[in-house]
């Protein structure tokens, strides 16, 4: 008797984000890759050879798992010609629209990318990558396509080789797009606006399912496309855990806080540091918060310009997501400042699984009735508090600082595992994809 071993299905995944690149968008797709043949899919990336992104993350291209097949294909990006005009790197829109003060070019650059580039500087990926990639989904290689943005222009290479081949086709929104608040700091015209929301809807139309990663984004997308949307959040690998962590022991008198990720424009910590400060100015108690990641200048001279806060904030810089839990090992609370912007409610950023999964008790600040909230009290961590609530902030600092030693034990958190999540993703490949 001969056994018939059914042949593994094979996604396409196309994304920009890709070790070394850091974020949560990458650590989103590269554990996607790693758990869903266990789902019955083997993963196939394509991704840009030599893409512009802020931040560098070297120690992920070690997760990448061996067997799994990359394909890297050139990009071109307008960047690139301006740097060359500029001499310098700092050109990124995203980077410039942070600058204070901004001269004749920089402002230039700002408007083409708002008028002229739709939907983003990615764009001129979209052509040579659907030529490249037409042959090989017509050669049947692939079962299915997913797209993940922003780059919302990624959706348009799955878009068109929808068209071209009929292949299956899911479009992940990780934000929004012509909702986005980004859009918003951009001066862009009401045509061009109108063209997002035109290429938008084309994208939520021709794909055979849509996901994303909040339910304030499902519900804002199910309004715009009429039509049901998948919800598939972020969340935690056990094993990026090392063997052996646990909360630290908690000292009397002592409070150190710990903040992972960045801090911009969107994300200000500002108001916890004037609760800080006006909580513990007149105490004998110590108080201590590290920064780990990219924090914006703003913040910065901020802490400088203050003494009190200045001996007791310290920026850490980027570092490494295998390094982040050494500084995890050292709080009595973690950190989370949520955004503070038009798509608060939405925002789930993926540390917050991370943080939960350590069992350390959270601070967290941002909309008390958004997204991240209901996770957090449901999990029964913590409650987020409203950046201008400077009492409850005090309240919560003052709370953290009386508390022994404890540790946070969630409920229901296996849900948001990665392997998991990725068992779902393969569920909804399975009830899409054509037979």
């Amino acid at each position: 008797m001969v056994l018939c071993i059914p042949m593994q299905k094979r996604v396409l995944i196309i994304t920009y984000y890709w070790p070394p690149s850091g974020g949560s968008g990458v650590q989103r797709w590269l554990k996607f890759a790693k758990y869903l043949p266990e789902a019955g899919w083997e993963s196939v990336i394509f991704t840009p050879e030599n893409p512009d992104f802020d931040l560098k993350d070297e120690s992920l291209l070690g997760e990448v798992p061996q067997q799994l097949e990359v394909m890297k294909f050139p990009i071109w990006e307008p960047y690139q010609l301006f740097s060359k005009i500029k001499g310098t790197s700092n050109t990124h829109p995203g980077r410039l629209l942070e600058q204070k003060e901004k001269g004749v070019l920089e402002k230039i650059a700002i408007w083409m990318r708002a008028n002229l580039i739709v939907p983003d500087p990615r764009v001129y990926w979209v052509k040579p990558s659907v030529k490249f990639l037409t042959d090989l989904v017509k050669s049947g290689q692939f079962q299915a396509v997913i797209t993940t943005g922003p780059p919302h222009s990624v959706h348009l290479i799955g878009r068109e080789l929808k068209r071209k081949t009929g292949i299956s086709w899911i479009a992940d929104f990780r934000d929004p797009w012509s909702q986005w608040e980004f859009l918003d700091t951009l001066p862009m015209s009401s045509f061009v606006r109108r063209k997002h929301e035109k290429l938008e809807q084309s994208v939520l139309k021709e794909a055979d399912a849509v996901m994303t990663i909040s339910p304030t984004f499902q519900k804002d997308l199910e309004k715009l496309a009429h039509r049901k949307i998948k919800l598939l959040t972020n969340g935690y690998d056990p094993t990026d855990i090392p063997l052996g962590f646990s909360p630290k022991k908690k000292e009397p008198g002592k409070l150190h806080l710990v903040y992972s990720g960045i801090i911009d424009s969107i994300r200000n910590p500002i108001p916890l540091l004037v609760a800080m400060k006006a909580e513990f100015f007149e105490k004998e108690e110590s108080v201590a918060l590290t920064f780990v990641g990219k924090v914006s200048d703003v913040v910065i001279n901020y802490v400088q310009a203050d003494d009190w806060l200045k001996s007791r904030i310290h920026f850490a810089g980027y570092v490494s997501h295998h390094e982040v839990f050494g500084f995890y090992a050292k709080a009595d609370a973690l950190v989370l400042i949520l955004t503070d912007s038009k798509n608060a409610k939405g925002n789930i950023p993926g540390k917050l699984f991370e943080y939960l999964a350590t069992g350390i008790p959270v601070l967290a600040l941002g909309d008390p009735n958004g997204d991240s909230a209901q996770i957090l009290m449901g999990s029964g961590a913590s409650e987020v508090i409203a950046h201008v609530d400077s009492a409850g902030i005090r309240n919560k600092l003052q709370s953290l600082m009386n508390s022994g030693s404890f540790a946070v034990n969630p409920t229901g958190l296996v849900k948001y595992s990665r392997r998991s999540l990725s068992i779902q993703l393969g569920k909804i490949l399975d009830e899409h994809t054509l037979s």
